[in-house]
């Protein structure tokens, strides 16, 4: 049976609803544990999206290249794999927006800009027609978004089968969170630099890009504002 709880806090408005049993007490990369989000979310124990989520985090841990640990392990449901990373790079992106999160407002960023000729419009499915938001408004209304995703068990089975549509869903979850790491990079990088977590920014950034390059969730133009970056990130 679900179970959901409000918070307080988080940067997604003053009360917010999460799944109780997807809360998650693992991070990924060993250095998440020296922060706190309230938007952790995991698969429930038992599962195999569980048990898959164990297998990514000690591949991780093991010291192996990110670009090899996203690949679809031999033998695996594709479908259970592409669930599984969609919710942990959701918890990492949440993660590093979170540590800029006070800079980010309605007034130091009017728009969700990605550069300086490229903004964001929001529109979802019951705002069909796109408008114009300040970027904090953006992250909000996508997260409120994305947790609407996870928590639909037709297209997010705890257990069974995925839906046709899945991974087309997944696409526009991934695309969608992409602009927010564009969104980082282009306006925030020099706090990100000041709290000396750019190389944490750039570490999970990676994780997203390899998994979505895998996975050919995005498509070649919503690479456009980040290719410097992305070309800089390859080099080291």
């Amino acid at each position: 049976k679900r179970q959901v709880s409000t918070q307080s806090t988080g940067f997604c408005g003053p009360s917010r609803v999460y799944c109780k049993c997807r809360l998650s007490i693992m991070p990924l990369f060993p250095w998440m544990t020296s922060y706190k989000t309230t938007r952790r979310r995991r698969m429930k124990e038992g599962t195999r999206g569980h048990s898959l989520r164990k297998s990514l985090k000690v591949t991780l841990g093991s010291g192996a290249k990110i670009k090899d640990a996203v690949k679809l392990p031999p033998g695996e449901d594709k479908n259970e794999w592409l669930a599984m990373n969609t919710m942990e790079l959701y918890n990492t992106l949440c993660l590093i927006y979170e540590m800029i999160q006070f800079s980010c407002t309605k007034e130091t960023c009017p728009e969700m800009t990605a550069s300086a000729s490229v903004r964001h419009l929001w529109a979802d499915e019951q705002n069909k027609k796109p408008v114009s938001v300040s970027a904090p408004e953006y992250v909000s209304l996508l997260c409120k978004w994305i947790e609407s995703k996870f928590d639909d068990t037709e297209l997010f089975p705890i257990e069974g089968k995925f839906p046709k549509h899945f991974e087309k869903e997944v696409q526009k979850i991934l695309k969608r969170m992409f602009r927010v790491y564009a969104h980082i990079y282009y306006k925030h990088l020099d706090e990100m630099c000041k709290l000396n977590a750019q190389g944490h920014l750039n570490t999970c950034f990676k994780h997203f890009y390899y998994f979505v390059t895998e996975f050919q969730m995005l498509d070649e133009k919503d690479y456009e504002p980040m290719v410097s970056t992305i070309n800089k990130l390859g080099d080291e």
